[in-house]
């Protein structure tokens, strides 16, 4: 029988941490605060489903911090 791989998953981020988050952030960083994965957040944003608004820079996706603040309520 063989043994399942273990899946690699980034813990969520403290509200310290995401009250310090830069500016902008990458899409797993913003799925990381919100306590979601990778795949399904790059889902959510190719389907227009992602609940803040997003930055596109050529091939990069990068998710404005103030917004995603505000929907985990964490204040600034």
């Amino acid at each position: 029988m063989k043994q399942k791989e273990p899946v690699m998953t980034r813990p969520q981020l403290t509200t310290d941490e995401v009250r310090h988050l830069p500016p902008v952030v990458d899409v797993p960083t913003a799925a990381q605060v919100l306590g979601i994965g990778r795949t399904a957040a790059y889902e959510l944003i190719r389907t227009n489903a992602w609940p803040t608004p997003v930055v596109r820079l050529g091939k990069s996706i990068r998710v404005p911090s103030g917004p995603l603040l505000d929907l985990v309520g964490v204040a600034r």
